[in-house]
């Protein structure tokens, strides 16, 4: 998810990049901000460009009293180029509330504001957005690297290690148990034990074959064979749930429950 910042006061363009990049980590996804000191200067710099497919932003908070284009100014700008973009006002008074959200507005913050406060908006606004990449954080090497979990193929225990296949081809070393990463993961439904110390990544699986399942990066890996029946379906309900969380998505429809978490 990526957010424009866009307020006349350093201190609370600072305060809300921190906030921001406090609310991904504990989210566990990856949030960026870019701050404007003016509306200006996000149009010159961004333009059109800014809200186009595939464009650069998912949200704006936008501060409404600043010298020059004033929010509700710029608000109506953006909606004229994008009517989906989030947009969040931060203003010290309640005095613009209307024009506002004759903008459409997600949200109307008042300064000053609580981290509590801005956390649920993110929270909200999350809900609203297609699902955003979960990344975890491994030691490898003596170094802390961010590993998307879209990323990883699949994890088998080496001993007191775990060797974490990525989708660029590399393998990470990591000290770790196979129930640490499932715990640092938070359970995540994608991942599926098919056999003692060896996880895979049911969005990876090519096929099931010979009582192995056979992985995008051509990686062979047996299951368990009194288990194979149940491990397949696993992996077709996942892929099936994907599906429809992406068709719901484009159709603006809430996705219903079809397999219970951690099934």
């Amino acid at each position: 998810m990526k957010i424009a910042l866009v307020d006349d006061e350093q201190d609370y363009l600072d305060e809300m990049a921190g906030l921001v990049c406090d609310f991904g980590a504990q989210r566990q996804c990856h949030v960026e901000t870019v701050p404007f000191l003016n509306a200006e200067g996000f149009f010159e710099t961004f333009g059109d460009g800014a809200f186009s497919a595939g464009g650069s932003f998912d949200a704006v908070f936008m501060d409404i009293y600043m010298d020059g284009m004033d929010g509700v100014a710029a608000a109506q700008k953006i909606r004229s180029m994008d009517n989906r973009c989030v947009l969040v006002f931060l203003t010290s008074s309640s005095d613009f509330m209307p024009d506002a959200f004759s903008c459409h507005a997600f949200e109307y913050i008042i300064k000053p504001f609580s981290p509590q406060r801005i956390f649920k908006v993110l929270g909200d606004i999350l809900e609203m957005l297609p699902p955003l990449q979960k990344y975890i954080e491994v030691i490898n090497d003596r170094k802390t690297i961010h590993v998307f979990l879209d990323e990883i193929f699949s994890v088998i225990t080496d001993a007191h290690y775990l060797d974490i296949a990525l989708s660029s081809g590399e393998t990470l070393h990591c000290r770790m148990t196979m129930p640490e990463f499932v715990m640092l993961t938070d359970g995540d439904s994608r991942f599926l034990a098919v056999n003692k110390g060896i996880m895979v990544n049911a969005g990876c699986i090519l096929e099931f074959t010979d009582n192995c399942c056979v992985l995008e990066n051509g990686a062979k890996l047996p299951i368990r064979v009194r288990d194979r029946l149940k491990i397949e379906q696993a992996a077709r309900d996942y892929n099936f749930r994907k599906i429809r969380e992406r068709q719901a998505h484009f159709a603006g429809r809430p996705v219903p429950e079809i397999i219970r978490k951690g099934d």
